[in-house]
């Protein structure tokens, strides 16, 4: 997996990272720092991957499972460390899964299963940080 990052200098803080996929995403800083808050923070950014991943697994977990999933969205907070570097401390992690017939226990279960085997950025993350999870089960409507 490859990645470069460019500084856009005359954007302020803009950062172009450039995945080896082919994509392309757009990073800037707060006013205070130098950005013009046009983009994402590079921190903001990690817990979008976190959440990505994890939701990811989630899914295709239930959908193994032969679950009749519609919908999976994940609401992070997070808490930083008040000095440098400012590293993650705590992260919860809320699901709220969406379909018909869901098992709750097997809603629990595909969460569990990603934050303690499969995903790995929240893995990453849990080096620096305490992570919580939380389940919201809906039926679609």
């Amino acid at each position: 997996m490859d990645c470069t990052v460019h500084w856009v200098a005359d954007a302020g803080m803009v950062m172009l990272a450039e995945m080896g996929s082919g994509h392309v995403l757009t990073m800037d800083g707060a006013p205070e720092g130098g950005g013009r808050n046009l983009a994402p923070r590079p921190m903001e950014t990690m817990l979008a991957g976190a959440g990505g991943c994890t939701a990811y697994d989630v899914v295709l977990i239930l959908k193994r499972g032969r679950q009749q999933v519609s919908g999976c969205t994940v609401k992070i907070s997070a808490q930083r460390a008040d000095t440098d570097p400012k590293v993650f401390t705590h992260l919860h992690l809320h699901f709220v899964v969406t379909g018909t017939s869901l098992s709750v226990p097997a809603v629990e279960r595909a969460v569990a299963l990603s934050h303690e085997k499969y995903c790995s950025a929240t893995a990453m993350l849990g080096r620096t940080a305490t992570i919580s999870t939380s389940v919201e089960v809906k039926e679609q409507g």
